[in-house]
């Protein structure tokens, strides 16, 4: 298997090891919260026509079964 570079990586790895705990925890519910929308927003693409309520219960299976595949 090929793997992707990643030439920024290290640079990365190095700038959350200058982080304090504190904004290492906040970067991670940051990046959690930009997950969800992404999830979200694609969610929605795939279906742009139900109803508000028809989404949120989509959604909600989608992250329940998401969530069990975690843990």
């Amino acid at each position: 298997m090929h793997l992707k570079e990643r030439p920024n990586h290290r640079l990365y790895i190095e700038i959350l090891r200058l982080m304090t705990p504190e904004k290492r925890l906040m970067k991670a519910f940051a990046l959690s919260a930009f997950t969800k929308q992404l999830f979200v927003h694609g969610l929605r693409k795939k279906h742009p026509s139900v109803s508000e309520t028809d989404f949120n219960r989509i959604l909600r299976k989608r992250l329940d079964k998401c969530h069990n595949r975690n843990y």
